[in-house]
């Protein structure tokens, strides 16, 4: 299937690994533009040497800029690379679990900020420009814990829940809607991602089992039986920038193996 974004410009946070080099290669690969955002520049760098290289002699852009997107000064270097996006993915990385006792202010703010405030932000700063033009996507990479709570990450499901609310009044507004701007946002459940292999390292010291028997106890608690890939995840993001999903808006898309247990 032709997506139909071909020759569009996209922004991509977190592109050196994981769920947002998943989607900076799939939109890539459909001829899409990609600015990739991420911290570490040797990493970034390596991952967008590849993208090219995979891409061999199409067409397609691919820059990298090492910044830290959470900040005014990484938006700020994001957009002196390309001043006008069609696609803006937002992602940034989760804050750390632990128990709400332990968290101050500083702790509550810092995850509001890189969870809530800089997708916020990244809309802001591109939501004209779009609306001008009469295309626009934005999908944002949130969590499966908006739909269901996780007791250890409240900083995200709080942070994460008020991005939620807020892109929910945003996207059914007429003035954004009926001008083809869509948004919305992308919930991952457990990927095969550096994160989650962290998570299992955590968890399997603490309980004193191994990574290999705390991976196949998570992986059976999901009914495809496995953890998702970062090119399974890059391909529902694609499909959410494409013109197919024009009437496709201000919606949270789970996609966690069928993990959520709800109707609804």
């Amino acid at each position: 299937m032709d997506l139909g974004i071909a020759g569009k410009w996209a922004l991509v946070g977190g592109a050196s690994k994981g769920l947002g080099l998943g989607c900076a290669q799939a939109l890539a690969h459909e001829g899409v533009n990609v600015v990739m955002v991420a911290r570490g520049q040797e990493a970034l760098q390596a991952a967008a040497d590849a993208l090219r290289a995979g891409l061999g002699q199409r067409p397609v852009q691919v820059i990298a800029v090492a910044a830290d997107i959470t900040t005014s000064q990484g938006r700020a270097a994001a957009f002196a690379a390309h001043l006008d996006y069609d696609i803006v993915v937002t992602n940034a990385g989760g804050p750390p679990p632990g128990s709400f006792r332990d968290w101050d202010r500083a702790a509550w703010i810092k995850a509001v900020d890189a969870n809530m405030l800089t997708p916020i932000e990244l809309i802001k700063a591109s939501i004209d420009g779009m609306l001008a033009r009469g295309f626009g996507r934005i999908v944002n990479i949130t969590s499966s814990a908006v739909k269901a709570p996780i007791d250890i990450l409240g900083l995200s499901n709080g942070a994460r829940s008020g991005l939620t609310g807020f892109v929910a009044g945003l996207a059914r507004n007429p003035e954004v809607a009926a001008k083809g701007v869509t948004i919305n946002n992308l919930l991952p459940g457990k990927f095969d991602t550096d994160r989650q292999t962290a998570t299992l390292q955590a968890t399997a010291q603490k309980s004193g089992k191994s990574v290999e028997q705390v991976r196949a106890a998570q992986q059976a608690l999901i009914p495809v039986q496995r953890f998702g890939t970062p090119r399974e995840f890059g391909a529902v993001c694609a499909f959410l920038c494409s013109q197919q999903a024009a009437y496709l808006t201000g919606q949270n898309v789970l996609l966690d193996g069928g993990m959520y247990p709800g109707t609804y």
